[in-house]
């Protein structure tokens, strides 16, 4: 069975991380899907200067720890710093590294001295074979817990393609590896500052992925994407994850 990383984009108030994460947990636990729940706690790739960017560091991360201790799950925030690294270990079990930022070696190296789990995200510039170089900088700081997450690579200014070769390549460094099945599906650098994206498409990319072999799957999922404050324009709707689980198990099951 495959595992999923799901969650809203970023902790956008104090309800609805836990009511998002119930929701998902229950779903998953109807299908017996491994779940850990996500989201930020602060964004700080913003396109824009005015764009949301989170509620409060720790109160945010104060939030996505109560989800992990209610409901029993673990829990994964992204980094961007090594201080923030220090800091959100505190929180919680899944350190993520985005994929701008997947060669910072002082980054790695910091995330990967916490001993939390790290799940690094292939930059939008690198080939899955590059990959083993972040691993290996995680392994060196004696932390085996180390997971990579293929989120499509650039292709002209505005758009992302994913090529499924990239699973069963990083495969090969033998750590699980994940499809971002949202953030893939992404339209970046529009003019006016604000991400785009195709989220009709979310369902063939999940199952492509599935059918490629992922160990996991990534999406970003809100009751109400088109209100979301950050990255509403490729998540899913929360009320439509259940029935894409049940197909994507159909066709793991039928590997």
């Amino acid at each position: 069975m495959f595992f999923l990383i799901a969650g809203p984009c970023v902790v956008e108030n104090d309800s609805m991380p836990l009511e998002v994460a119930t929701h998902i947990s229950q779903v998953c636990a109807r299908l017996n899907i491994p779940y850990i729940f996500k989201s930020s706690y602060k964004k700080a790739n913003r396109s824009r200067g005015d764009s949301f960017t989170g509620i409060g560091n720790e109160k945010a991360m104060s939030l996505i720890r109560e989800v992990g201790t209610k409901l029993g799950i673990p829990t994964l925030t992204d980094v961007h710093t090594q201080e923030d690294a220090a800091f959100a270990a505190a929180y919680v079990d899944v350190l993520q590294i985005p994929a701008f930022l997947c060669r910072q070696t002082d980054l790695l190296l910091a995330a990967g001295r916490t001993k939390k789990t790290i799940n690094i995200k292939k930059g939008q510039f690198s080939s899955p074979e590059s990959m083993r170089f972040a691993v290996e900088k995680i392994l060196s700081t004696g932390n085996e817990n180390v997971m990579l997450t293929e989120r499509g690579t650039t292709f002209g200014y505005q758009d992302l393609i994913v090529d499924m070769r990239s699973i069963p390549l990083m495969q090969k460094f033998h750590v699980p590896v994940i499809l971002d099945i949202t953030h893939s599906l992404q339209q970046p650098n529009q003019l006016e500052g604000v991400t785009g994206g195709k989220p009709e498409l979310i369902e063939i990319m999940a199952k492509a992925g599935i059918a490629a072999g992922a160990d996991g799957i990534f999406l970003e999922t809100h009751p109400y994407p088109e209100k979301a404050k950050s990255d509403g324009a490729n998540m899913l709707k929360l009320e439509l994850l259940e029935e894409l689980l049940v197909k994507l198990i159909r066709i793991r099951k039928a590997l």
